[in-house]
């Protein structure tokens, strides 16, 4: 039992840190709803004139994700290459259940689309005819309106 007491000691530490930050930030955190003004992006001191387009794509995260599957896995990879003699065949099964494991995780987010890169794949109807109105925008300063639209 003497062996396991830094470990339940560590545990029990770890366990009240975590209950105190809780409670200090529950305690220091403002009370009041952050204004309009402070929940705006700010551009260096620049006012932003619309907002932005969108957020970040999960396709973004699903690519950070798969960054850290492999650099994990790598990092695992290195101790048992310089041990591979020693553990024999239970150590190669290992690795294989490993690198299993981590190409399911890796098909999991090709699956959610995390290497698309290009634009949403959506279904649209097709357009009925298409005619210069409908396609053609002039461009310029002395162009005038977009033909079919008032100015």
């Amino acid at each position: 039992m003497d062996q396991y007491l830094p470990i339940a000691l560590l545990l029990g530490l770890s366990t009240v840190f975590a209950a105190l930050s809780f409670v200090a930030s529950s305690l220091l955190a403002p009370r009041k709803r952050p204004t309009a003004a402070k929940v705006a992006p700010y551009e260096s001191g620049i006012v932003p004139d619309y907002d932005p387009p969108q957020r970040f794509p999960v396709r973004f995260y699903l690519v950070a994700m798969i960054f850290i599957i492999f650099d994990i896995e790598i990092v695992f990879l290195y101790p048992w290459a310089v041990t591979y003699r020693q553990l024999g065949a239970f150590g190669l099964v290992e690795v294989i259940v490993f690198a299993a494991i981590v190409f399911i995780s890796f098909l999991y987010l090709v699956s959610n689309g995390a290497i698309d890169w290009g634009p949403a794949k959506r279904l649209r109807v097709a357009l009925s005819s298409r005619t210069t109105d409908s396609t053609v925008t002039r461009v310029g300063p002395d162009a005038g309106p977009p033909t079919g639209q008032a100015a």
